[in-house]
């Protein structure tokens, strides 16, 4: 495995960062909760989609996991440079819900009640949000880890939205229930299996296969972002010349994933798939002015891409409210 040893500018970063390092936490600039818990939907438009992210909660991520192929000294320096504590990896959990023409599209259905007691909330925060969940016409599903599909059922076992067309990759799906496939994992794997196949069998779900390119309504299309899963897709809002690409995992951290594009995660099954679509992205995103949301970028997780310095940065999009 080659190592990605830090460049001159990383170097200079921490250097830079250094003295606040040494501080006492209480000196940072992080910032901790509130006392009062802060709103968990945010609203905007592109073109005539109407656009409302939705919170599941959040969770950690181990640092450790992150930039495997990087030497760690240039990791902790990236993470440093964005104030990200150095315990762990503060995960949001951003579902985009698109309203255009008739349809009405969720991205992913979040963790239920069977991963984190931090996450789990996407239900009761898209009723807070003036949402009714029986509207919900089309459930997209980026990929079937658990915090993206283990919450496809309720605690009775029904699905939370049974009116909804289910919509998966035909890739992701047909990795995910080929024969035997939880004995030919690692131990610590099989559970993300079981959980998988247990969430697609859903009683009540049926599924429609898609491929890239697909439509599920007019305007709202999918698109191949394989590498973080086997199948992995993300979907595309066009309308009234403006896109916006929801990117699902396929982007994990919004500092490394635009200034290191090239290092992966040890979640990702196929690392160099996912460099080469997290490439791809970039590139289109900067050369087209197409906006992106990720999913466990700081809440609400949409902006744009610009180029910096032979990589490239993440510029969150400007909050506009109603007079």
């Amino acid at each position: 495995m080659t190592l990605i040893r830090p460049s001159r500018r990383d170097i200079l970063k921490l250097a830079a960062i250094a003295p606040g390092l040494a501080l006492p936490a209480v000196a940072r600039a992080g910032l901790g909760a509130g006392a009062a818990a802060n709103p968990a939907h945010f609203r905007f438009s592109i073109g005539e989609a109407q656009c409302t992210v939705i919170s599941d909660g959040f969770f950690s991520q181990p640092v450790g996991d992150l930039g495997v192929n990087a030497d760690r000294a240039a990791v902790e320096a990236a993470m440093a440079a964005a104030f990200h504590p150095g315990e762990g990896n503060y995960a949001h959990t951003n579902h985009l819900f698109v309203e255009l023409g008739e349809a009405k599209v969720l991205v992913d259905v979040g963790s239920g009640s069977r991963f984190f007691d931090t996450t789990g909330r996407l239900v009761a925060n898209m009723e807070a949000a003036g949402i009714d969940p029986a509207s919900i016409t089309h459930v997209f599903i980026t990929h079937a880890h658990p915090d993206h599909i283990w919450g496809i059922r309720d605690d009775f076992d029904e699905p939370i939205f049974p009116d909804a067309e289910y919509i998966i990759g035909e890739v992701e799906h047909g990795y995910w229930m080929q024969d035997g496939l939880v004995n030919n994992v690692a131990p610590e794997d099989q559970q993300f299996v079981v959980g998988a196949v247990n969430s697609i069998n859903a009683e009540g779900v049926e599924w429609t296969m898609i491929k890239d390119g697909g439509e599920i309504a007019p305007g709202i299309s999918v698109m191949n972002s394989f590498g973080h899963t086997a199948g992995h897709m993300s979907l595309r809002v066009d309308s009234g010349g403006k896109q916006l690409i929801a990117l699902g995992d396929s982007f994990a951290q919004t500092w490394m994933n635009f200034a290191h594009p090239d290092w992966y995660n040890g979640i990702d099954a196929d690392p160099a798939q996912t460099v080469a679509t997290r490439n791809g992205i970039l590139d289109m995103a900067a050369s087209d002015e197409i906006a992106l949301i990720g999913y466990h970028f700081p809440f609400p997780g949409v902006g744009h891409v610009v180029r910096d310095a032979g990589a490239y940065r993440f510029v969150p999009a400007v909050w506009q409210f109603r007079g």
